[in-house]
């Protein structure tokens, strides 16, 4: 099942990728050229959002053409930033990065981390975890390092076990203990909060919660700490786009105080600043 889904989205990927490349013509040598507009590849919720915040407020005094162009899932963005479309991406953490690297060959490498979206339990049957039942299903995201991160996130409340060195590729094979036979339902990352009416409960990417209307500071019933949080989410390019002077002043922008202020204002806790 899990090798069957993500075939599948490679093929959906690979035809939207071409959908999008003949969309945007000329994008590839407009992302070449460090005269021209930057563009960025972003997730719409929250990336887009604070890119455009950037852009509507801070990027023309600052002497930089921005644009955004958003994405809906976690494979387009890179693949973008390799082959030249866009000239960087703001959607993804390390762990992620470092397994699409190694899985596709690509050469993506980050500049500077932004926020941190907390990974939350969501369900809309229950109040509390320790409500969930035994044999209850739990959807998780079906990609490695986002099933491995959410694995993590009931070991550390207790929910689950994991065995002893579990790291950024475990699955539910790595649980040493489940003590109410919990069973996990894999999707793709974008399709768990559209599950809750048919799951117990799900984890969920903050981004995707934010965009199904859920409060991940109010309506988790367990969330991510944001101390020593490993999955700050970043601005990447290729490498060797790093010293892009259109880049740097990006980077620059994403961590000033005005985009903190945004962030805080706007997301209540729901992303957290990471600079």
């Amino acid at each position: 099942m899990r090798n069957a889904v993500k075939l599948t989205t490679a093929v959906l990927a690979a035809g939207a990728l071409t959908l999008g490349l003949t969309a945007c013509g000329s994008d590839k040598d407009d992302a070449s050229d460090t005269s021209g507009p930057l563009i960025v590849a972003a997730s719409p919720v929250p990336h887009a959002e604070i890119l455009n915040y950037v852009k509507d407020n801070l990027a023309k005094d600052a002497g930089l053409d921005l644009q955004v162009k958003e994405f809906t899932d976690y494979v387009l963005p890179n693949t973008a930033t390799e082959d030249g479309s866009v000239g960087a991406n703001y959607f993804q953490n390390q762990p992620y990065l470092d397994d699409f690297n190694k899985k596709n060959g690509t050469h993506i490498v980050p500049v500077v981390t932004v926020h941190l979206e907390p990974l939350g339990l969501y369900s809309s049957k229950i109040k509390k975890a320790d409500e969930l039942k035994s044999g209850a299903t739990v959807a998780v995201p079906n990609d490695t390092v986002n099933e491995a991160r959410a694995l993590k996130l009931l070991d550390a409340n207790g929910i689950i076990t994991l065995k002893d060195g579990a790291g950024n590729d475990a699955t539910p094979k790595d649980i040493a203990k489940n003590p109410k036979n919990l069973k996990f339902k894999e999707l793709e990352a974008a399709q768990t909060p559209r599950s809750l009416d048919d799951v117990d409960a799900a984890v969920i990417n903050g981004n995707y919660a934010i965009e199904s209307d859920l409060k991940p500071s109010e309506d988790a019933l367990v969330l991510e700490s944001a101390d020593d949080n490993p999955y700050g989410n970043f601005l990447a390019v290729k490498e060797g786009n790093e010293d892009d002077p259109r880049v740097k002043k990006l980077a620059k922008l994403l961590t000033s105080a005005k985009v903190k202020k945004f962030i805080e204002d706007k997301y209540a806790g729901s992303v957290i600043a990471s600079f």
